[in-house]
């Protein structure tokens, strides 16, 4: 059985990484995706991959009005969306704490924090009208679980789960449920800006060494909870924070 079927899902940041691996399991389960990507070309290939179900919209999730008009390019191409999941992130280089500079501090918190008010302005709305909906909010389980080197990353992480929290108390009267997500690292794109040193085995070692189940995340780790939180198994769950870590935040 389909666990999405006929459901309409956004997903950002859905050209590479996790985001991708969500695109195409919702997909699989019979949802049409739009996936979202600063990198048009990304995007557009993993739509081409996901096939006729899914479409590729270029967004800037830091920005209002790229946003706005992202919204403005699902619901005339697929329909009003019933998922949201704020995939998009960014981070900076493992170092002390005052050694980010204001531009990449403002950065990490105007792709990781600002971009989840810029798309709950332009889908909460049409949730509510439609009776309901499901966020999604990508965070880490450096929100849970923080390190030094990585301060103001784990401080927009950490502003990602409050906020969500705060989120699902606010919207659950609509039947519009909001749920955090807690991935241990993966070997995405970000992994060697947190490593904070070049991703050599001997580094990675030492990174999964953290981790109790002796690896790093997987996509698909990440996807398969996403699917879950994003279907009606999980009907009655609203702000919970999931790690999906191997242990790593016990």
């Amino acid at each position: 059985m389909s666990r999405l079927k006929n459901k309409i899902a956004v997903i950002t940041g859905g050209g590479s990484g996790f985001g991708e691996e969500i695109a195409k399991i919702f997909a699989k389960e019979g949802a049409r995706v739009a996936v979202m990507d600063l990198n048009f070309q990304t995007a557009e290939r993993v739509a081409k991959e996901i096939g006729a179900h899914a479409i590729a919209i270029q967004v800037d999730v830091g920005d209002f009005e790229s946003v706005m008009q992202a919204k403005q390019d699902v619901i005339s191409t697929l329909g009003a969306p019933d998922i949201l999941v704020n995939n998009a992130g960014t981070t900076h280089i493992n170092m002390p704490m005052l050694e980010v500079d204001e531009k990449t501090f403002d950065q990490v918190f105007r792709v990781n924090v600002k971009a989840i008010f810029n798309f709950a302005h332009a889908l909460v709305p049409s949730m509510r009208e439609k009776g309901g909906g499901v966020i999604l909010n990508i965070s880490s389980v450096a929100s849970l679980r923080p390190r030094p080197g990585l301060t103001w990353y784990n401080g927009s992480k950490g502003a990602v789960n409050l906020l969500s929290k705060s989120m699902a108390v606010e919207l659950a009267p609509w039947n519009i449920r909001v749920n955090v997500i807690c991935p241990a690292m993966s070997a995405t794109g970000i992994l060697e800006a947190a490593i904070g040193a070049p991703d050599t085995p001997e580094n990675r070692a030492k990174f999964i060494a953290t981790i109790p189940m002796g690896r790093l995340a997987e996509p698909s780790d990440v996807a398969n909870a996403a699917l879950y939180l994003a279907s009606d198994s999980a009907v009655f769950i609203t702000g919970v924070e999931l790690p999906v870590d191997g242990g790593r935040t016990v």
